[in-house]
């Protein structure tokens, strides 16, 4: 098996190379390359177990794409994301359990919801590297990223109860309510002391290869511990990436450099296995289905009404919300304006809302991908009487059926939709533009009252050309052809050189914290200072 997995990973990386090359979607590619060769004769079944999926390949993906997301921006769209990745997650799984349930009776009410649950959460990995190349506006993006962080979640969560209903055994928490609010509030919390302990941890450590072994174990140790504890391993993965991120800017430049090479390493190992082991499962689930005395044809059509139903929804659910918050917006211009009590906290103003092009956009973008995969798998094969589970089979291949027609239908036409409908918006252009500006303004100020606190407390003459030679580098000057420069003691200049990076690297997160700086911004800004400083420590030690 290991064999296997390896001989699949190293194929889905030739795979991926070469659709960069030819400007195609590496997953796509994988996932269609893994369906064609899972038909040549003698190809051995590759079969994971759901826990191997849910515990060692899903923690490391979503942990990389909440420390990587700003947590400004998913607050900003709050809103919009538990809208999508909550609500929806809930009226997807009863709409997909009544199709289902018709089109595919044999399979019972029970085993319906089940495979309502298994397709309820779409997986954005694909529409956001879509979306990264196509350039989609910065509010869509991160909409896009939001939903894919809490709407495995509560599909997982629906999961379990529907199951356990199904299966005749008791969940942890009965009531459904309760244990979706038990699980959310348990998770987050968990994940948010193992993602300060471990930052405390890095803090302490000061060492490149530690702290990154630490942020290897983090999201495995937030997702076993709470799934000990029958909560969300989703969201302590999630919260634990988000404290995390935020706290990266405190660690040394060194661990910086390599842990965003060792994830960027880890998030194309996993994508490119993901997809191919979809593509390569399909042919199996199929057969499986067919022999548990399931019509090859109905399973077609039900897999067909399903996905209909699924891109319907999301249409539905999409444009719905967004006529009602409309609605509310425009009742709320005709209140009256509240005079804003002396000393009390001004709230920050909405952001505004998505236009109907990135709507449009948005409910496109319903791909399925590892969470339906692995829950599909996570079907029991008896119930507590010991009979068989009604319906698994059909469960498994219908679950596959629709995920790799949302991959092939909608991940290939959306580009084509995106390019066609001309998402480009100069606004965000503008706040970018502004924004780093702004960090320009932010760190130059920085450098000046750094050298200035280094003349007062430096009135050597070395010293003080030491400062002017520094103040016209900070200025955009070439001091290369400045005579003062060979007068100033090298190691002195190496010192006040590290002195001007902490003192701007200090002043920039002050401004994030302040929401002064996004934290796109901020890890741009730290990105160059972390080469700088990398650059100056090789000088140094020649």
């Amino acid at each position: 098996m290991f064999a296997q997995i390896l001989i699949v990973m190293i194929v889905a990386i030739a795979i991926t190379a070469l659709a960069e090359r030819r400007n195609v979607q590496p997953a796509l590619l994988i996932a269609i390359v893994g369906l064609v060769a899972s038909f040549i004769p003698g190809m051995p079944r590759l079969e994971l177990e759901p826990e191997v999926i849910l515990g060692v390949v899903l923690p490391p993906m979503l942990f990389s794409a909440a420390s990587d997301f700003s947590f400004s921006s998913f607050a900003q769209r709050m809103g919009s994301i538990v809208n999508l990745g909550v609500f929806m997650v809930f009226g997807t799984t009863a709409v997909v359990g009544i199709v289902a349930g018709t089109v595919v009776p044999e399979i019972g009410p029970a085993a319906a919801i089940v495979l309502g649950a298994v397709l309820a959460p779409p997986d954005a990995v694909t529409a956001i590297t879509i979306g990264r190349k196509a350039g989609l506006p910065v509010a869509l993006m991160t909409v896009l990223k939001g939903e894919s962080l809490i709407n495995d979640a509560a599909a997982l969560t629906l999961f379990t109860v529907a199951v356990a209903s199904a299966a005749g055994r008791h969940a942890f928490i009965d009531n459904t309510a309760l244990y979706f609010v038990y699980s959310a509030v348990v998770g987050l919390l968990l994940g948010l002391l193992i993602g300060n302990l471990a930052a405390l941890a890095r803090r302490k450590l000061g060492n490149p290869s530690l702290s990154t072994v630490v942020s290897v174990i983090v999201p495995f140790a937030a997702y076993l511990v709470a799934e000990e504890l029958h909560a969300s391993g989703v969201l302590a993965v999630v919260m634990a990436g988000f404290t995390l991120g935020h706290h990266s800017a405190e660690s040394g430049y060194e661990e910086r450099i390599q842990e965003r090479q060792f994830w960027r390493t880890v998030d194309t190992l996993l994508e490119t296995f993901v997809f191919a082991y979809i593509g390569l499962q399909l042919r199996f689930v199929i057969t499986d289905a067919v022999d548990a005395g399931y019509d090859m044809l109905q399973l077609a059509f039900g897999a067909l009404a399903i996905f209909l139903a699924i891109v319907a929804i999301r249409f539905v659910w999409v444009f719905g919300t967004a006529a009602i918050a409309h609605q509310r917006r425009r009742s709320a211009a005709r209140k009256p304006l509240r005079i804003r009590r002396p000393g009390r906290r001004e709230r920050p103003p909405s952001p505004p809302p998505l236009s109907w092009k990135e709507n449009v956009v948005l409910s496109w973008t319903g791909m399925r991908g590892v969470v339906t995969l692995a829950a599909a798998s996570g079907v029991p094969l008896i119930t507590a009487t010991g009979e068989d589970f009604q319906g698994r089979e059909a469960i498994l291949a219908l679950a596959f059926l629709v995920t790799i027609a949302t991959l092939l239908i909608q991940g290939l036409t959306l580009p084509w939709l995106i390019a066609r409908l001309d998402l480009t918006n100069p606004q965000d252009a503008l706040h970018l533009a502004k924004q780093h500006e702004r960090a320009v303004k932010i760190a130059d100020q920085a450098n000046v009252e750094a050298l200035a606190a280094y003349r007062a407390s430096h009135d050597s003459p070395q010293s003080r050309k030491l400062v002017d030679v520094m103040a016209k580098r900070v200025g955009k000057i070439d001091a290369a052809e400045t005579p003062a420069t060979k007068l100033v003691d090298r190691n002195e200049a190496m010192a006040l050189g590290q002195i001007l990076l902490e003192a701007r690297r200090k002043k920039l997160i002050a401004a994030r914290d302040s929401r002064e700086l996004d934290d796109e911004v901020l890890r741009e800004m730290l990105e160059q200072m972390d080469v700088e400083q990398a650059f100056m420590d090789s000088i140094s030690r020649d």
